[in-house]
């Protein structure tokens, strides 16, 4: 099987028990009892599950763990610098990941059906209650490292997560340990503080939540930190001293997109729904929709330091939507 899923794609491949995560659980709920998930309330709607992956599926014996490359040709570090262009998280610069990896995660789920007679699988990408990174430790493919993503001394952080669940019984694999050392490089580099301590996040600091999940405008203190990123970040990722091993992608759709590396955030700023909507067909960009999108522009415009861009922002100050105007006011004076 393992050689079943590097031909489909994926870079590395585990397997682990449903009950292999024990901790889960009680850390699931700390994070929530702190109120550190914003605005996401799905995490706590299902955290009996998220937290218990054997009661997700109580039949399943084993669960799958593949990872997939999308490592980046440039640095992303390098994006925040242009202060008059957008930075638009790596992963969101290519294909809808969901789609690909799902069509993988089916791919290597038939091959063992195929050799199981009476078996079951379920597959899951990143949209059901699964804590794919506590798996993906306990399934060997790398730790969770002080920014709480899932790195790899052979992958570096740059890779997807997918998950089989299935009633095969499968022999597990040595699950991994933390080799994140003396580095708090992660917890350094992060511009709004979003790391209470090593191996904690606070996602209502964290810039990918601000850009992505949160509804509304953003608390003006951290405005000023998410700089030139429009949606998502990628600094604590970037700046990990493991990328040194990461492996080039092999999905060639997972490349950048025309016009998605640093774009004008004039050209940004201008969108309506329907220029928003044909822009972003296929990319994850567009679940968060134009009213959003256009609300975090309106913040790098005003953290740029360009007064040419002033033009950009002032027709929006009698946006519809309530969130995009306050933005648009704010840029106006952070360049007045």
């Amino acid at each position: 099987m393992r050689a079943e899923a590097l031909a489909a794609g994926f870079a590395a491949m585990g397997v682990c028990r449903p009950d292999a995560i024990p901790d889960a659980a009680p850390r699931l709920r700390a994070f929530l009892d702190a109120g550190r998930h914003g605005q996401m309330g799905w995490m706590a709607d299902r955290a009996a599950w998220r937290g218990n992956p054997a009661a997700l599926w109580p039949e399943a014996r084993s669960v799958i763990m593949l990872a997939e490359t999308y490592t980046p040709d440039d640095d992303p570090l390098g994006a925040v610098t242009r202060r008059d262009r957008a930075t638009i998280s790596v992963y969101a610069r290519g294909r809808d990941y969901h789609d690909l990896v799902k069509k993988r995660l089916k791919r290597v789920g038939r091959w063992l059906l195929d050799r199981c007679e009476g078996a079951e699988i379920k597959v899951f990408v990143d949209t059901a209650p699964v804590m794919e990174k506590p798996l993906g430790q306990a399934a060997g493919i790398g730790w969770q490292g002080k920014h709480t993503n899932l790195l790899s001394r052979d992958l570096g952080n740059w890779f997807f997560l997918g998950a089989i669940f299935t009633t095969v019984d499968l022999e597990p694999d040595a699950a991994e340990g933390e080799h994140c050392g003396s580095c708090t490089a992660c917890l350094d580099i992060c511009p709004t503080d979003a790391f209470p301590a090593p191996f904690q996040l606070d996602a209502t600091r964290c810039i990918s939540y601000l850009t992505i999940e949160h509804r509304g405008p953003v608390d003006p203190a951290l405005r000023k930190g998410l700089g030139n990123r429009i949606y998502g970040c990628d600094d604590c990722l970037a700046v990990c001293p493991w990328n040194k091993f990461a492996k080039a992608a092999t999905e060639t759709r997972y490349a950048a997109r025309d016009g998605l590396v640093s774009p004008p955030l004039e050209d940004l700023a201008g969108l309506d729904d329907a220029a928003f909507r044909d822009r972003f067909s296929g990319s994850p960009i567009k679940r968060i929709g134009r009213d959003r999108f256009v609300r975090n522009v309106c913040y790098a415009i005003g953290n740029s330091g360009e007064k040419r861009l002033e033009t950009a922002v002032s027709g929006l100050l009698t946006d519809p939507d309530a969130a995009v105007a306050d933005a648009a006011a704010w840029a106006l004076e952070q360049l007045a």
